[in-house]
């Protein structure tokens, strides 16, 4: 049989491996100790599962593993439960304590299976012609007598739609209660929900279109590659959030023996700097950075950092961090109903755990200890 490879495959395939990086990052010790980030991380593996059984199918090379046939379909079930789920924890910080119950109908989906799993290669064989070649190959001459779970796409597709509509009610109620702007809030979290909601919304609708238009699984491979953009946009944002390009020079100390700053000017700039800071507050914004700060003083990175490091004492990181601290314990004083991760958020954290170790390292205490006292 000769493989198929054309765009489409390729585009599946890099989405694929981009997915593995990404779940890397997502289950990786730290980032997992936040249950939205590991519900994302199962997300997007889900995705990425169901991708990679597509392009073998798609591809043809599905022949050489004959036993992958059929196998992520129990796993298709697993990416509403973990879109809802992130979105809970995103909006409450935790999940309830049987959030587990919501993975019951891909384990019951995998025992249904085992009956077919259990058969040999011909009858899988069978099953992939079927769905992706129902005119154009031969069938293998085999009786089948196995259970196989009628109108699993059906079942499937449902199964997420429910998913993504109490997705869909949550989150819109999450903006309502809070008095945001579906389209217009600037705050983090609310960005993500939005662009979460929007992506699986589109990305089940999609899937709803293609299964009414084709026959079987034959465009599957059309929402496959789609389902790959989400990924690709995952990513963008997580590098767009990162730290790595905000990191300081370590040449920059050597440099300032050269500079043509005077005391004078540093005093200047510093007296600059502590206004803008209390009167405009741009370390609030989670993407607060040392260029940002340079531009709005009209001045270079390289004399702001040396202002910082020289007449402050300080790096760039621990000023934004003295001044994030400082307003979130105004915060945790005047809104004693706020929970902790929100109060985070609005002084320019993404992570509550990146919170709590800066606002322990500057008081001795958590922000919940410091709250109760």
């Amino acid at each position: 049989m000769v493989h198929e490879i054309d765009l489409y495959a390729i585009f599946i395939f890099l989405g694929i491996v981009q997915a593995v990086f990404l779940c890397l990052f997502f289950f990786s010790k730290e980032n997992r100790k936040v249950q939205a980030n590991f519900f994302q991380g199962l997300m997007i593996a889900a995705l990425a599962a169901c991708c990679f059984e597509i392009l073998l199918c798609y591809t043809g090379f599905i022949v050489n593993a004959l036993w992958l046939v059929d196998y992520s379909e129990s796993l298709a079930f697993l990416i509403g439960p973990s879109f809802y789920l992130m979105v809970v924890c995103l909006i409450d910080g935790k999940t309830g304590n049987k959030w587990y119950l919501h993975f019951l109908p891909a384990i019951v989906w995998l025992i249904l299976q085992l009956p077919f799993f259990m058969q040999g290669n011909a009858v899988k064989y069978n099953a992939w012609i079927g769905a992706y070649h129902p005119a154009g190959l031969s069938f293998m001459d085999v009786e089948e007598d196995f259970f196989n779970p009628p109108y699993h796409s059906h079942f499937i597709l449902t199964h997420m739609t429910i998913y993504v509509l109490l997705g869909f009610w949550t989150i819109l109620h999450a903006f309502r209660k809070r008095n945001q702007s579906f389209w217009k809030t600037e705050q983090e979290s609310f960005k993500k929900l939005r662009s979460s909601l929007l992506q699986v919304l589109i990305v089940t609708l999609i899937i709803l279109v293609v299964k009414l238009i084709n026959k079987d699984d034959t465009g599957d491979h059309l929402f496959a590659a789609y389902m790959t953009v989400p990924i690709y946009l995952i990513s963008f944002q997580v590098v767009r959030q990162s730290g790595f390009f905000k990191q300081p020079n370590l040449s920059e100390p050597q440099k300032y023996k050269s500079s043509s700053l005077s005391m004078q000017d540093q005093k200047a700039i510093l007296e600059k700097l502590s206004a803008l800071m209390k009167s405009e507050k741009p370390f609030l914004r989670a993407e607060f950075s040392l260029p940002d700060l340079a531009t709005q003083l009209k001045i270079s990175t390289h004399q702001l950092s040396q202002v910082i490091n020289e007449g402050l004492g300080k790096t760039f990181f621990e000023m934004t961090a003295e001044y994030r601290v400082e307003e979130a314990k105004q915060l945790l004083k005047d809104q004693p109903n706020i929970k902790v991760e929100e109060i985070a958020e609005q002084v320019g954290y993404n992570s509550k755990s990146s919170f709590n170790t800066a606002f322990k390292k500057l008081t001795g205490k958590t922000p919940g200890e410091w709250r109760s006292n």
